[in-house]
């Protein structure tokens, strides 16, 4: 058996945009699905490809409902992700009105800089929309606290 292995892949010189990916044997667990915040150059990194690819990627775990640990989820499930989001329950219920909002934002963000033509983009999108929150959602496994769960099963 081999140890696992941790990346970080976000909240890495800076305290936004949490994302951890832990591997081992055959699977792979992001722990953290955050949006990066603040000043341009840190919220530009929400852009950037994720060094690992969504499809390939088997649980998300997510410690708590801060825009800055599931924000990205949307479009993390955009680019591909199809497995368990776990959390629990009380993360289900803030996360879905915190993604909620988040893509709602970004959606009128976007029609304001096309309106006043602002952006360097033309057209300019949000990261993900209010269709990418809805496909993210049924996603999330809510799961008690101090219950043994089986995260990502080996791909034996």
């Amino acid at each position: 058996m081999t140890d696992p292995v941790l990346t970080f892949l976000g909240a890495t010189g800076t305290v936004t945009g949490s994302r951890f990916l832990v591997e081992h044997e055959d699977s792979r667990v992001l722990v953290d699905c955050g949006l990066y915040q603040g000043l341009a150059d840190l919220r530009r990194r929400n852009w950037e490809t994720m060094p690992v690819d969504a499809a390939g990627i088997d649980a998300v775990v997510v410690t708590h409902a801060h825009l800055d640990h599931c924000g990205y989820l949307p479009k993390l499930v955009r680019d591909g992700f199809r497995g368990r989001i776990i959390c629990s329950p009380e993360t289900v219920e803030l996360a879905t009105i915190v993604l909620r909002d988040s893509a709602r934002l970004q959606e009128e963000d976007a029609a304001y800089a096309n309106d006043v033509g602002f952006s360097k983009h033309r057209p300019a999108l949000p990261l993900y929309d209010s269709g990418d929150v809805e496909k993210t959602l049924p996603l999330m496994a809510p799961t008690e606290f101090l219950t043994p769960t089986q995260v990502a099963p080996a791909r034996r």
